[in-house]
């Protein structure tokens, strides 16, 4: 690619309006609205992709979700599962990007799996150093052992995700081949300030209620700044369900080797089959549907 396209960064639930976005565009690792949270599909998703119209040159993406067949003969969506693919990098091929052609923008999810997809297509598909999928694969299932090169963008995205400037300069330093300067520096000293949160979620994880297969936490109001996905992980080490519930939203976590389907078990309507958020009211139908799932796995193996 001659230049480097616009970056901008998004959430399923939150996508810029597509009038704020230059040219053509590609969009990477950002679920389609889930139908049970939220405005639903038709009032973002939907309405982003109506607005886009022919600018949107490519969606990739690799979260469960029941409107995925709608799009199957639209050659501009390539939509998988997370079961299918465990990450987005790996969908995203030499000839797709090539087919694709140039694009002035790329939107994509803001934590190492949208990066990493940022960074590949931007490279004209390839990995920007060898092993970069299979790293992007196992920060987003959290299986296996990522490399140290990963472990610390991924601690540094997660201690300072709101930073577009942070995500910028990860996306600059893959591009650029890892090479020593301010983009690296940056990222250091973010993975720093995890070390930190991490150390908090450690305090945090000891006030987890344990009972029938869930780990439960609700923080409390003066709870110390901690890293929600190392609070959730811990809690998986407890039991096989972690639930930390903060300001009136309740995440749940399993892993994701569980057989456990969130998206499907609580009518969600889309997202990540083992991570999920719901509102804290409807939180009591939700453990009582997972205590049941739980038992009628744990019966039949």
């Amino acid at each position: 690619m001659s230049r480097l396209p616009e970056l901008r960064f998004a959430s399923p639930r939150k996508l810029p309006r597509a009038g704020s976005l230059d040219g053509r565009v590609v969009v990477l690792d950002i679920a389609f609205a889930a139908e049970g949270i939220g405005k639903g599909f038709e009032k973002t998703t939907g309405k982003f992709i109506k607005n886009l119209g022919a600018r949107l040159a490519k969606w990739v993406d690799h979260h469960d979700h029941p409107l995925h067949e709608s799009f199957a003969r639209d050659e501009r969506f390539v939509l998988a599962t997370k079961a299918q693919h465990g990450a987005c990098p790996e969908m995203i091929t030499a000839q797709m990007v090539e087919r694709t052609g140039p694009v002035d923008t790329v939107l994509c999810h803001f934590d190492l799996d949208g990066l990493y997809a940022a960074a590949k297509w931007v490279l004209g598909g390839k990995e920007p150093y060898p092993g970069a999928d299979a790293d992007a694969r196992v920060v987003d299932t959290r299986i296996g052992v990522a490399t140290k090169e990963a472990e610390r963008i991924d601690h540094a995205l997660r201690a300072h995700w709101l930073d577009d400037t942070l995500k910028r300069r990860v996306v600059l330093y893959l591009v650029g081949g890892l090479k020593a300067g301010v983009e690296r520096n940056s990222i250091e000293e973010a993975a720093a300030d995890f070390r930190r949160m991490a150390d908090a979620s450690k305090q945090l994880a000891e006030e987890y209620a344990v009972e029938g297969g869930i780990a439960y936490l609700e923080l409390r109001s003066d709870a110390p700044k901690c890293d929600k996905t190392e609070l959730l992980l811990l809690g998986q080490q407890q039991a096989t369900v972690s639930i930390v519930v903060d300001a009136g939203n309740a995440t749940i976590a399993a892993p994701f080797e569980s057989g456990l389907d969130f998206v499907r078990l609580l009518d969600l309507g889309g997202g990540m089959p083992t991570r999920v958020n719901i509102p804290k009211k409807r939180l009591v139908d939700a453990m009582a549907a997972i205590r049941t799932a739980l038992a009628e796995r744990d019966a039949a193996t």
